[in-house]
């Protein structure tokens, strides 16, 4: 969800530095990079918000009768409603708007704010918060549901997008939940697992500051090794996310959910997605062989994990578009 893991524990200090910037240089690019502009598909739809418009589109099977829709929210960082970013293009949110499509089931997909062609909608990362992606959400699935078109709606929200996606089916019209590779805890204490999975040396800095990030306070004083992760501008980002635990979140739905995860994901884990089920035992758990966080089918080895992040032509994985068909077409 936030990087892909370097082994650092047993490398010269040296290489454990250059390890480490290149940790932040991925934190970074996962988390604070807002404000990249991709050419998007013309057939899009919009909605007008009062601080700039937000462009998604829309997917529909070739019928007259009602059909479901599925609202996509995509993961943290630059990531446009195709799953690309300005480093990785792997096409898996577009893959799967169209297997569904093929299947008999709508979607919409946006650029959240931002991002993308969103971009203009967000004037500075410090003004971002988590709750604002959340009311959009909740904005363009009102808007589906004036469109009068659909039989039901679900949101899928992917990575960060899972725990927006949980906020936003709170107090809406929505009628089922899908977490595709959604965290299990609060994103102060993956961070903590992973600054100390990585670079260990660096972990005793970075407590105090998660710590007082969590209790919801500013921290003026940050060790110059750690200022791009923690910079000012994005203490307020931070600290809005780390207010909520994503266990705590689903447990809130009394809607139908159901939890996908690969065990083949470099980013979250399958521990993360038991830890969803628990919290909400009603939840359908579905894990899938060999699937990493794109959706792609591919082993545990590393080198080849990595490389469907830039691959633009490898499918979704068939298991995880039939799982979804199953769950929204049930009654």
């Amino acid at each position: 969800m936030l990087f892909f893991p370097l082994s650092l524990g047993f490398a010269p200090k040296s290489e454990q530095m250059k390890g480490f910037s290149q940790f932040i240089f991925l934190v970074l690019f996962l988390l604070y990079s807002p404000m990249f502009i991709f050419a998007q598909a013309a057939d899009s739809l919009v909605l007008n918000t009062p601080t700039g418009d937000l462009y998604g589109t829309l997917l529909t099977p070739k019928t007259d009768q009602k059909v479901p829709v599925v609202l996509f929210i995509v993961g943290s960082g630059p990531t446009d409603r195709d799953g690309n970013s300005p480093y990785t293009k792997n096409n898996s949110l577009k893959f799967l708007a169209e297997a569904l499509q093929e299947k008999g089931i709508a979607s919409l997909r946006y650029d959240k704010r931002g991002i993308a062609q969103s971009s203009k909608a967000l004037d500075s990362v410090q003004n971002l918060r988590l709750d604002t992606w959340v009311q959009d959400a909740k904005d363009w699935v009102h808007l589906l549901q004036k469109r009068n078109q659909f039989s039901t709606i679900t949101i899928l929200g992917h990575s960060q997008g899972s725990l927006v996606g949980m906020l936003a089916a709170q107090d809406s019209a929505v009628n089922k939940y899908i977490s595709a590779a959604g965290a299990g805890a609060p994103i102060n204490e993956i961070l903590e697992t992973q600054l100390a999975a990585n670079s260990p040396l660096v972990l005793g800095a970075a407590k105090p500051i998660l710590d007082s990030l969590a209790a919801g306070y500013l921290v003026q004083q940050v060790p110059p090794m750690l200022q791009s992760l923690f910079a000012p501008q994005v203490q307020p980002f931070l600290i809005s996310w780390m207010k909520y635990d994503p266990a705590k979140a689903i447990k809130k739905l009394d809607i139908p959910c159901l939890i996908i995860q690969g065990n083949t994901d470099l980013q979250v884990s399958v521990k993360d997605a038991q830890n969803l089920k628990d919290a909400n035992p009603k939840a359908q758990l579905l894990i899938i062989d060999q699937m990493n966080h794109l959706f792609k089918q591919v082993s545990d080895n590393r080198a080849e994990n990595m490389k469907t992040y830039t691959n633009p032509d490898l499918p979704v994985m068939p298991k995880f578009v039939d799982g979804i068909v199953q769950f929204v077409k049930d009654r």
